[in-house]
């Protein structure tokens, strides 16, 4: 499953993820907001999207915000989340958010990346495995132990 979020900046590429994943037949839940509020605050959506996320392995989540920084640090918070920020740029940059850190929540800057190129990074991003090569797990499973003891 895909979880996704937003807040009131990232709400319009968000409905055209929204979109590219149901012309795809991939299985999403939209977390919110489902309207346009100049006033709403990003954790109410993007802090639900990333628990969703977290509760099994396949999970995915995807959430946009003006930068995406702030979406990115509410995710991270979560344990077992690893977000990663898309705010335009060359396509290893997605490659490797998922080859070498198995990331599981995108976050993208929706005043730096139009709709085109939103659209091409989700498309990567969904389609990249994680390599599982040894020194990325290892550096993986670092992290993992440092959240089991918080």
């Amino acid at each position: 499953m895909i979880y996704l979020a937003s807040d009131h900046a990232g709400y319009g590429l968000k409905e055209a993820v929204k979109r590219f994943l149901a012309e795809k037949n991939l299985g999403f839940a939209d977390m919110g907001p489902h309207s346009y509020d100049k006033d709403d605050d990003y954790p109410d959506f993007v802090i639900p999207a990333a628990e969703k996320t977290a509760l099994h392995p396949g999970n995915r989540g995807i959430i946009f915000g003006g930068s995406g920084q702030g979406e990115a640090i509410a995710a991270n918070k979560v344990k077992g989340v690893r977000a990663a920020v898309f705010y335009g740029g060359p396509d290893e940059i997605i490659l490797l958010s998922r080859e070498h850190n198995n990331s599981n929540v995108l976050s993208i800057g929706a005043r730096f990346v139009g709709e085109e190129s939103a659209i091409k990074a989700v498309g990567l991003w969904l389609g990249t495995p994680f390599t599982g090569e040894e020194r990325h797990g290892r550096r993986l499973a670092k992290i993992s132990d440092f959240e089991a003891r918080r």
